[in-house]
């Protein structure tokens, strides 16, 4: 592609994915899966105007935007979130993790498709997506409700889970020749893993010195720099680079300067991210969509039946009645960044032809679905009611959807100083825009 069709696929693309989402903010729906969907109708697999012959034109844009997801996403997190949440908090997300992974490797080894292909699906059937539940929060007006520490507590747990998730998974797909290669790998990539968390526990104070840089021009392009090169490093030494990155944000977030770097880099983060989701849209030919139906199909109601039943024993954990639980279970429901940044590994990796497509189906899917279920909890909510009425009675709370003596807990695992911006999105600090995602977690 010469340098001016680059530019004219490039400014295509923004274009394209700003007209979708603008349209679908005014039915309510994420910008994630409508920037995937930007991806598909302008590719090279569908009919029509084609914007993008080749989707590896693409390749080092979308591999920028998500180094910057994972890095605001870093930058966001705090490691005194879960030492508030404590132990109870740790279970919940505990919950979910178990009954969705677990689910998720089952469906992968019941399809059939490889033994790596079902650790890929244990992946994208078993984490949220951050970037879609903290927008469904904002736009439901539920901030303030007591459950609300306790879904992005989820999503916090969630987000340490996926770090150690990737760096087993990498040597795993990245073809390593016996037990001792596989060993080996993986204890580079957690070795590394080690030292970076062992800076963001004791090298706060160097970075907060690297970081002191009043100019935001020199600012932008020292975290950036201090990223993208540890995003290299991981890649390097086996670990997914996106997760470098992770690593990154979440040193510099106990800096000083972690307001204004999060300010900066937010619009760069949206911009990049856009350019993720669209370009995976690029791969994606719709036949193959269709071709894996039936199979995304049960990985949906695999996964709002094991949301269901997470959401209940999650509510039960913290004394919450069932108007609560139905919130919980379909606030959670969402799939996005997370389940296309394991497509991409998948397809690295050349496993089964079929996984990238159903990931796509199963991602549009519950990332459109997600929001629509959220609004209507309340009819799931009198559904649980109905069905709590003809059991035995056991003094639940299930008219105000806490315990009367106890009341919501406390210390869910969040930054108590939640907030929103000017623009609705979430806040968490000084930033005016944190908006852990919609490119997002």
């Amino acid at each position: 592609m010469g340098h001016a069709d680059t530019l004219l696929a490039m400014g295509g693309a923004f274009l394209a994915a700003a007209f979708l989402a603008r349209l679908g903010s005014r039915i309510g729906l994420p910008t994630i899966p409508l920037f995937m969907l930007a991806g598909i109708l302008l590719g090279p697999h569908t009919p029509g105007l084609v914007l993008v012959e080749d989707p590896h034109d693409f390749s080092m844009l979308s591999a920028l935007g998500l180094v910057l997801l994972l890095f605001y996403l870093g930058l966001e997190f705090h490691l005194d979130d879960l030492r508030r949440g404590g132990k109870q908090l740790l279970s919940a997300g505990g919950i979910y993790l178990a009954l969705n992974v677990g689910a998720g490797l089952g469906f992968g080894f019941a399809l059939g498709w490889g033994a790596r292909e079902a650790l890929v699906l244990a992946g994208v059937l078993g984490i949220s997506s951050s970037a879609i539940v903290t927008k469904i929060l904002i736009e439901l007006g539920h901030i303030s409700r007591p459950e609300t520490r306790l879904i992005l507590g989820v999503t916090v747990v969630e987000d340490i889970f996926l770090a150690l998730y990737l760096a087993a998974l990498q040597p795993v797909l990245s073809g390593a020749q016996g037990l001792g290669d596989m060993a080996l790998q993986a204890s580079k990539a957690f070795g590394f893993l080690m030292v970076l968390a062992v800076a963001a526990r004791y090298g706060t104070r160097l970075f907060g010195r690297i970081m002191a840089v009043r100019d935001n021009e020199l600012l932008v392009v020292t975290f950036l720099g201090t990223a993208i090169f540890v995003a290299g490093v991981s890649e390097v030494l086996g670990v997914v680079d996106a997760i470098g990155a992770f690593m990154v944000g979440l040193i510099v977030a106990g800096t000083p300067t972690a307001p204004r770097i999060r300010t900066l880099v937010h619009p760069l983060r949206d911009a990049f991210a856009a350019i993720f989701f669209f370009a995976f849209g690029l791969a994606i030919d719709p036949g193959d969509i269709a071709s894996v139906a039936g199979p995304v199909a049960a990985a949906v109601a695999l996964t709002l039946a094991m949301n269901l039943t997470a959401g209940l024993l999650v509510a039960r954990l913290y004394r919450y009645g069932v108007d609560i639980a139905a919130d919980i279970a379909t606030t959670l429901v969402s799939r996005g960044e997370f389940a296309l940044i394991l497509a991409a590994m998948a397809t690295g990796a050349g496993l089964d032809d079929r996984l990238t497509p159903f990931i796509a189906g199963y991602v549009l899917v519950l990332a459109v679905l997600g929001p629509v279920l959220a609004k209507q909890s309340h009819l799931l909510a009198r559904a649980l009611r109905s069905v709590q009425a003809r059991l035995p009675d056991r003094g639940s709370s299930r008219d105000t959807g806490t315990d009367p003596d106890t009341g919501p807990p406390s210390g869910t695992g969040l930054p108590p100083d939640l907030d929103t911006g000017p623009d609705g999105n979430l806040d968490a600090g000084p930033a005016p825009d944190r908006e852990p995602a919609e490119a997002e977690r």
